[in-house]
């Protein structure tokens, strides 16, 4: 078994995945996964001696959470697990990875629908920069994206955050790379 440890924006590109956060789990991690295993196992909602083995650990808020991904080599019982959580949910604070994303950081992410936008060697000033990757986004039809970017960066708590986040819509380039959008996305303004 073993323990990855991610960031909520890793959380925020596994929009094809699905899986159970448990929340403050804090302390060692395989004790946590030794016995969530073991509790599912009595409850019949692991089958065929399956185990959840790739974990995730990530920290958001202050607190400590995993999360056990649904994958191929897990049988379970998704009806019992449902039940499982919504009794437990005092006890684990239990979500489903698709609910946690979009109501705790945000939405989902993608990165295949990143423009280029060429803030290298533009005026450092982050107002500058933030309306450059805007006006990107938006010449790319995701104007969504550039209010959420606009958004999150002017609550960030530092410049180097606030770079953070605006490389997470677009990449950012020197000028010398194409600005085309991604196939598939519009040119509106």
């Amino acid at each position: 078994m073993s323990v990855k440890d991610i960031t909520t924006d890793d959380l925020r590109r596994m929009k094809n995945s699905e899986g159970i956060i448990l929340q403050g789990c804090g302390g060692e991690p395989q004790e946590w996964i030794d016995g969530i295993n073991s509790e599912l196992t009595k409850a019949g909602i692991l089958l065929n001696g399956t185990k959840f083995t790739d974990v995730c650990r990530f920290h958001n808020d202050g607190v400590t959470c995993l999360l056990f991904p649904f994958s191929k080599d897990v049988q379970l019982d998704a009806g019992k697990l449902a039940m499982w959580r919504i009794a437990t949910h005092d006890r684990f604070a239990g979500t489903w990875l698709s609910d946690y994303v979009p109501n705790r950081l945000g939405g989902f992410t993608s990165e295949k629908r990143k423009p280029d936008c060429a803030l290298i060697g533009q005026d450092g000033n982050i107002f500058n920069l933030v309306g450059i990757a805007s006006h990107t986004l938006k010449r790319c039809g995701l104007a969504e994206q550039a209010k959420e970017m606009s958004s999150r960066v002017m609550s960030s708590s530092s410049y180097e955050e606030a770079l953070g986040v605006i490389g997470e819509y677009v990449n950012i380039t020197d000028g010398s790379e194409s600005e085309d959008c991604d196939e598939g996305q519009g040119m509106s303004l």
